[in-house]
């Protein structure tokens, strides 16, 4: 195809965006000045502060307002011509069916999450329209092809599973900040401020408590006529103090781990605060809730400077006291969810995870530090955005030429290998063993005596296999649905089944039954043979039952209890060849003239730190990557 043709079919392209973030604004910019003329861009979010720094689009002035909209409405300005469509909704929405998605020559990926990823990844299949995928953690980036029938898809590999910890560690003996961090946000912060019903261990007492406290008291419910500094410590010698005393009266924990430090306020705090620091009703903050700090209270300005003990026990007390001040005005107390754009949940976390981590001997780290690893991110680079974007539409003009031989995976790399950043890969053919796009069964072991519809429906059907609007059929009866057009009686028949154990309900889910699991949105179906299985290991199998043939793998290092979000892909494995460099598997690609003898062996080295991170466009890729000798 000559140059002439080339443009032509670019600029008679129907493009469809998915994500108006980091990639996706410089995915925009690069359409719009590549020569396309016919772009619709889905986004649901709202411009942050945070996103200023990389996302060259938006200004100051458009906190708070769509990014779809704003992306449109800026690249409008220097390419007034061309036709951008905005949708401010979530991709998952009904409106964006497979018809939607069948009037598209290509569809772009710029996503933040995997549960958004796999549902375009199916619409694509249902609507055979291409995909190309993309993320970004950092200095590393990739970008990939997707085409139905020829390339794998995106769920034909395994995701490996959200770093995750065990709750027990977690609750008891943590070990490294991060176990900090995840008990302050999803422990104490969800208890203080989110739904105080909740059950969860911060409720423990120690034997020695106060002789003012009954064990019955609810040591988080604030009296109506309670001073709130009186609150605030009542909380700090709960947590910090009490709690530790209690682990510390199990002696067996503590053998061969060093024993925590209990802390009590008045061994750290001043007797009287808001003397010393003035009221909150002071507080110089706006309007805007997100933006109320703790930290000009106390004079602290830079947050990569390292607080102390007490320090740290100020700002916990001062944002609380702050919380209550500003948010329980409007309602918020009791409802709320830790934001890593919140400033004031920000200092909260960074100030409990620093005392809970000088308890148990711990590092201390930093706000800025502490944010990274509550919003479980990766400090996003922009150059890294802006060359995966160039790939993209380099990707998206292959596919337009429909020139298939020379479709590349192209992985960004944080050191060169070979004198290379950017390594292109051939892509793989579809996996036969994919439940998605190789309609390949799943076994599921499952308990069918004691596990509910319920159980299979929210662990497996939704959970797992991403399905919004799933149906489970067992032969010709109709198990579950869901959908507007439903009438009460069988919404009501449905939910009964729910409650019912597989073996009873009106067609039995037994050993040996086969399943066919739907999802009409998506055009997906899959069938799941069910085999029996009375007991599971509730450490290793805490949900009860074992789904195989999915394509994300077990948890790392066999911990189950999930605390954290991000979200990681496989890491970087790559050979050399004497045609240039390939990704090291047993895949076939679409092309296989390599010789085997023309491989080199490959040397694993890995990072000093594996742990994943995520930021706002994932590759997941893991910093203990494969690379060349």
């Amino acid at each position: 195809m000559d140059t002439q043709q080339q443009q032509s079919s670019i600029q008679g392209a129907k493009v469809l965006m998915v994500g108006a973030g980091g990639i996706g604004c410089e995915l925009l910019k690069t359409l719009a000045l590549s020569g396309f003329q016919d772009i619709h861009i889905i986004d649901m979010d709202t411009i942050e502060v945070s996103n200023l720094n990389r996302q060259f689009l938006f200004r100051r002035s458009h906190v708070g307002q769509s990014k779809a909209k704003v992306a449109r409405d800026a690249v409008l300005r220097f390419r007034p011509h061309i036709n951008i469509r905005s949708y401010h909704a979530n991709v998952k929405n009904p409106e964006f069916d497979v018809d939607f998605f069948k009037q598209f020559d290509v569809v772009l990926n710029g996503l933040d999450n995997l549960d958004a990823r796999r549902h375009v990844n199916r619409l694509c299949l249902a609507a055979d329209v291409p995909l190309v995928e993309s993320g970004t953690t950092g200095f590393l980036g990739q970008v990939t092809v997707h085409v139905k029938g020829k390339t794998e898809c995106y769920e034909c590999q395994t995701k490996p599973a959200p770093k995750t910890y065990p709750v027990c560690t977690i609750t008891s003996t943590p070990t490294k900040f991060v176990h900090c961090i995840v008990w302050a946000k999803d422990l104490l912060f969800a208890k203080l401020f989110g739904d105080k019903n909740q059950d969860n261990d911060l409720n423990v007492r120690a034997n020695n408590a106060a002789s003012s406290s009954k064990e019955t008291e609810d040591v988080f419910e604030r009296a109506e006529d309670e001073d709130i500094d009186q609150y605030g410590r009542k909380i700090y010698d709960h947590v910090f103090g009490y709690n530790i005393e209690a682990a510390l009266s199990n002696e067996e924990t503590w053998k061969n781990r060093r024993r925590p430090r209990p802390i009590y306020s008045k061994e750290v705090l001043p007797e009287c605060m808001s003397q010393q620091n003035g009221s909150t009703q002071n507080c110089s903050a706006t309007d805007d809730d997100s933006t109320v700090s703790a930290m000009p209270l106390l004079g602290l300005k830079n947050p990569q400077e390292l607080w102390g003990l007490t320090q740290n026990s100020l700002v916990f007390i001062e944002a609380l006291k702050l919380f209550f001040a500003k948010r329980k005005k409007v309602g918020e107390i009791g409802h709320l969810t830790f934001d890593k754009d919140d400033q004031l949940a920000v200092e909260f976390v960074t100030a409990a995870a620093n005392i809970r981590a000088e308890s148990f001997g711990i590092p201390l780290h930093s706000l800025f530090e502490a944010k990274g690893i509550a919003g479980n991110i990766v400090h996003a680079v922009a150059t890294t955005n802006a060359i995966v974007a160039g790939l993209i539409v380099i990707e998206a003009i292959k596919v337009l030429k429909k020139d298939a031989d020379k479709y590349r995976m192209t992985y960004c790399l944080e050191h060169p290998s070979r004198k290379m950043l950017l390594m292109p890969v051939e892509p793989f053919e579809p996996n036969p063993a994919c439940y998605v796009c190789s309609k390949t069964p799943l076994v599921l072991e499952i308990n069918t005596r004691k596990s509910k519809l319920r159980d299979l429906v929210d662990k497996i059907v939704t959970a797992k296999l991403g399905m919004n609007l799933p149906l489970v059929m067992h032969g010709a009866s109709l198990l579950y649905e869901v959908g507007d057009d439903l009438d009460a009686i069988m919404v009501a028949n449905y939910n009964a089944n729910l409650e019912k154990s597989l073996s009873e309900l009106p067609s039995p889910v037994i050993n040996g039954s086969i399943l066919t699991v739907e999802d009409l949105q998506q055009e997906l179906s899959c069938k799941i043979n069910v085999k029996h299985r009375e007991e599971f290991d509730e450490e290793k199998e805490p949900e009860g039952m074992v789904l195989s043939g999915w394509t994300q793998s077990p948890a790392t290092n066999g911990e189950s209890a999930s605390t954290s979000n991000n979200e990681n892909e496989k890491a970087v494995d790559v050979t050399e060849s004497s045609s240039g460099p390939e990704m090291a598997s047993k895949k076939r690609r679409l092309s296989e003239t390599q010789p085997e003898n023309d491989k080199k062996e490959t040397e694993n080295v890995e990072s000093d730190d594996d742990e994943l991170m995520e930021i706002e466009n994932p590759v997941m890729v893991s910093k203990k990557k494969k690379r060349v000798e």
